[in-house]
């Protein structure tokens, strides 16, 4: 089981398999970088495609700029192209996921709301202690 985390580039989809199996398919980018001795930075961009068999309702949370954090498991599909150029593709078949960013078309009110109400809570938490020392 692996780790990887990135941010997912399409909305995910649900496609159906010949024997009607329901699955959800996203890819992510995985972003790096490095500067060699002397030179200019240089990013990296690795792209993952994913297939999540668990729920299809997963496609809610699973949008595009969207940061996740999947655990499963790490593979290699290896094609060769319309052309006859051999390719490859890394994939991952997602056992569970986390989101680590807010999803896009999500209730930001109610986000909002809370964050309005934990400040609250804290400035009258703070009114009223007048044997503060300073």
């Amino acid at each position: 089981m692996e780790i990887i985390t990135g941010r997912i580039t399409a909305d995910a989809t649900v496609n159906t398999t010949r024997s009607g199996k329901e699955v959800v398919n996203f890819s992510i980018a995985i972003n790096d970088g490095y500067k060699p001795k002397g030179g200019t930075f240089q990013e990296i961009t690795t792209y993952v495609n994913c297939a999540y068999w668990l729920s299809t309702k997963a496609t809610n949370r699973l949008r595009k700029g969207v940061m996740v954090q999947l655990y499963g498991r790490i593979g290699m599909n290896v094609f060769t192209k319309n052309n006859g150029e051999a390719a490859g593709s890394i994939t991952c078949h997602v056992n569970d996921f986390k989101t680590l960013s807010p999803i896009r078309g999500a209730s930001n009110g109610q986000h909002s709301a809370n964050l309005s109400n934990l400040a609250t809570a804290a400035v009258q938490s703070t009114q009223g202690n007048d044997d503060l020392p300073f």
